[in-house]
């Protein structure tokens, strides 16, 4: 059991070191807010971390960074205190407590996180070893924002390649698509790529989005609404480009749907948007047993999270390289240890826990402002 004492939820802005673009978004610093819970375990005392994955504007999912910190201190927050008073509450039980709270699965798996990251320091176990991970290390793609020109994309994914990143995702948005895939492509032949549309697309533009076909891509990832499994359905018939589901997968419940309907030939897990890396680990072995293909999606992590999702990519149903890239793909100062890329590949973190202890002058230099509530 864990008995929390008191936590505090710290909203950090962190500079890009460049600009991110996608079709809903362009991003020049990572809004954030990092979940730090002061807790005993078995009698010792320990601090878990966790990142929730919301960004400043709800356009990728109805989740912000403000509203993730205002209803974890009013509705989140008081169900775990309930709980612990009742002697109920692990890390594996969080979700449980947390369920008659509608939405807000970054919220709760920040959260879960956190208390999950105590639990594991405290036992002096590492998140790889909590899972069951079997592989040291994992292929690292890399993500690519909506760029100035098709010159100016080509530079920035040669860099990439160059670096080892061992898979390319081009986001793409009606008028930049076939032309910038293409110009990819034809610099790349060799090089794994898949397109990220992020839901910009209606059903409409399937004679648009069949051009795709021509460049042998891993994947087409959520080119439709969010909330249209048959629709894409209905691409995926149309396409020989296998479809990824993002937005619309959110549990394990929705996974199955998708993949019963034939909406979904590969999932991207991201642990942030399907309420925390306990379901993510659901809809890992859900997929597996269906012969679905996963990857572990990214949020523009920092190393309170970035470590923990290497971790849950390398369990065995993971076939395709995620969105791990190294720290520097994003951040000139981490929160922590930066990550970097070796040969290809992300190191599978062997220190207890979910992530590292964050660097205090970090932690100051970036705060915009926090809250502390104390549940003991």
């Amino acid at each position: 059991m864990i008995q929390i004492d008191h936590v505090t939820l710290r909203e950090l802005r962190i500079p890009l070191v460049s600009p991110f673009t996608t079709s809903f978004s362009t991003q020049t610093a990572r809004t954030l807010v990092a979940v730090e819970v002061a807790a005993r375990v078995n009698g010792a005392e320990v601090t878990g971390w966790g990142e929730c994955g919301a960004l400043a504007e709800p356009v990728y999912s109805e989740e912000y960074a403000a509203g993730a910190m205002d209803v974890t201190e009013r509705f989140l927050l008081p169900r775990l205190a309930a709980a612990q008073r009742d002697g109920a509450l692990t890390a594996e039980t969080v979700g449980a407590h947390l369920e008659a709270v509608v939405g807000h699965r970054m919220a709760k798996a920040a959260l879960e996180a956190a208390v999950l990251d105590a639990q594991l320091k405290a036992a002096g176990t590492s998140f790889a070893t909590y899972l069951g991970a079997t592989r040291d290390r994992v292929p690292s793609g890399v993500s690519v924002g909506i760029q100035d020109s098709i010159p100016a994309l080509l530079d920035v994914v040669r860099r990439y390649v160059d670096e080892g990143y061992q898979r390319v995702k081009l986001k793409i948005q009606p008028g930049w698509d076939i032309e910038p895939v293409r110009a990819v492509r034809e610099a790349h032949p060799d090089v794994p790529l898949q397109v990220d549309a992020n839901a910009a697309y209606t059903l409409v533009d399937a004679a648009l989005l069949r051009r795709l076909d021509a460049f042998d891509l891993l994947l087409i990832e959520q080119p439709l609404a969010e909330d249209d499994i048959r629709q894409h359905a209905e691409l995926a018939r149309l396409m020989s480009t296998p479809m990824c589901l993002d937005e619309s997968v959110v549990s394990a419940a929705s996974a199955a749907d998708a993949i019963a309907l034939g909406a979904a030939a590969v999932i991207n897990i991201k642990p942030s948007r399907v309420g925390g890396y306990l379901e993510s680990v659901r809809i890992h072995d859900l997929a597996r047993a269906h012969g679905t293909a996963v990857w572990c999606g990214g949020m523009l992590e920092t190393g309170l999270a970035r470590g923990a999702n290497a971790a849950l990519a390398a369990l065995p149903g993971f076939t395709l390289p995620g969105d791990i890239s190294g720290s520097a793909r994003f951040y000139e100062r981490d929160l922590t240890t930066p990550f970097a890329i070796e040969d290809g590949h992300i190191a599978v973190p062997t220190f207890p826990g979910l992530c590292e202890q964050p660097n205090a002058d970090a932690l100051v230099e970036f705060e915009v402002g926090s809250r502390v509530v104390r549940l003991a």
